[in-house]
């Protein structure tokens, strides 16, 4: 009678660096990949990386004609963070970076690397700052991962003032803009945020070649103009002529509210404060409160 057969593992740590040590090795490689803006030449091997990403196995599905084989061009792909998927697909196991963690994630979700997603996206919470939380969320928001976004969003409600002043927040596109302009819980006075948004058009305008009010367009009916002092909406008034951001009809609604003093006077214009608002003389009158 045939017995059953018993399983035994060896060591996992020598198997491990055996494998690591075939990363980006050209010995035994038979597959060559040219990645990034800096066209750094990556060595690999193909039934390794076929049997553990189905976006490999569809790549590299075609059988390598005789001689030389042409190099795959992944030019969207940086080469550190190429490399950290290797280590991952070779190891399991891959060593993050702050400053690379976002590139990794970003070819993570186009791979379809679904546990190296997920590491990822513990990492990015862990080390999520004034300085990397905007473009943690534009990635979150160009992925759909929601749990990230609401993280990103939080963080930023806490931690507005400084946020706003970062690079990465003028680098924000509108989807990921527009949940912020939304929210009730940013720390931040509505003056200050017009001042932002105003800043972050400019930004675009120069990079698109566009008008300001056009870039400002799918964003700027979140700013609430009626939490300002008249005099702030004067003044706001004078700029945009000068340069226009917001509607006109926008801030005529805004106008409403003060001349009526009353919140139904300009339904349309949103008149919640924020967590940071600061408190003025009108405000009595428009029945607010905060939520």
């Amino acid at each position: 009678m045939e017995t059953l057969g018993l399983l035994v593992r060896g060591e996992p740590a020598p198997f491990s660096t055996a494998l690591r040590s075939l990363i980006n090795n050209p010995r035994y490689s038979d597959v060559r990949f040219v990645v990034g803006q800096e066209q750094q030449e990556v060595f690999a091997h193909r039934c390794l990386l076929a049997c553990r990403c189905n976006f490999f196995q569809r790549l590299l599905g075609t059988e390598p004609g005789p001689g030389v084989a042409s190099p795959v061009v992944l030019s969207t792909v940086p080469a550190e963070a190429f490399l950290a998927v290797l280590e991952f697909l070779y190891t399991n196991s891959v060593k993050l970076h702050r400053h690379s963690v976002l590139e990794v994630l970003t070819a993570a979700v186009e791979y379809g690397l679904e546990e190296l997603r997920e590491l990822c996206l513990e990492f990015v919470v862990k080390v999520l700052d004034v300085e990397l939380v905007c473009e943690a969320l534009q990635v979150a928001v160009t992925f759909g991962l929601g749990p990230l976004q609401e993280r990103c969003i939080a963080f930023i409600e806490a931690h507005s003032q400084e946020v706003l002043r970062t690079r990465g927040f003028l680098e924000l596109s509108a989807a990921a803009l527009l949940p912020l302009l939304r929210s009730d819980k940013l720390c931040v006075d509505e003056a200050e945020l017009v001042r932002a948004a105003r800043s972050w058009a400019r930004v675009g305008a120069a990079v698109l070649e566009r008008p300001v009010a056009e870039v400002a367009a799918p964003v700027v009916r979140e700013l609430r103009l009626a939490l300002l002092a008249p005099a702030e909406l004067s003044a706001l008034e004078e700029q945009n002529r000068l340069e226009p951001l917001i509607p006109v009809e926008q801030i005529v609604e805004a106008w409403k509210c003060h001349a009526l003093r009353r919140r139904d006077a300009a339904r349309s214009a949103p008149c919640r404060r924020r967590r940071g608002t600061l408190p003025r003389e009108h405000h009595r009158f428009l029945d607010l409160s905060f939520k």
